[in-house]
């Protein structure tokens, strides 16, 4: 497999997590929680069909070739992703029917996550790393 198939650029993956911090941020200010929709829709369409529309217009802005920046990896980035959907998912559904506890821990969790990965610490890949560590050794001592 080919090194951008397998890869995403780190500005496009940042802009991703930005759109999350904003859209969290910004409904938290305004209580326009439909704008966690956003990130939810362009997350989900990622996850699913591999086309995240928020990183195809952020592409727009690159200003050398994509495969000069530093790569993330592009199925450790579908698993983050998929985290992010499904706590934007349970956020927007707690907002939406009121259960305003879970709507701000769920929203809180993905916010803190997301600021984290644009710090350096990304906790998704930390989940995963645990995750295949813990398969491997129920696996070796069977």
């Amino acid at each position: 497999m080919s090194q951008a198939a397998a890869s995403i650029p780190r500005p496009l993956v940042r802009a991703n997590q930005w759109i999350i911090v904003l859209s969290v941020v910004f409904a938290w200010i305004t209580g326009g929680y439909g704008v966690l929709a956003i990130p939810l829709i362009a997350g989900l369409l990622g996850v699913l069909f591999n086309f995240n529309p928020v990183m195809r217009i952020a592409k727009l802005f690159l200003k050398k070739s994509p495969s000069s920046y530093v790569q993330e990896d592009r199925e450790q980035q579908r698993f983050n992703q998929l985290l992010a959907v499904f706590f934007l998912l349970v956020a927007w559904v707690g907002f939406m029917i009121q259960w305003n506890i879970v709507a701000y821990a769920f929203s809180a969790l993905v916010l803190v996550a997301a600021l984290m990965a644009i710090l350096g610490f990304c906790i998704g890949c930390f989940v995963l790393y645990q995750w295949s560590q813990y398969q491997y050794r129920r696996r070796k001592d069977v």
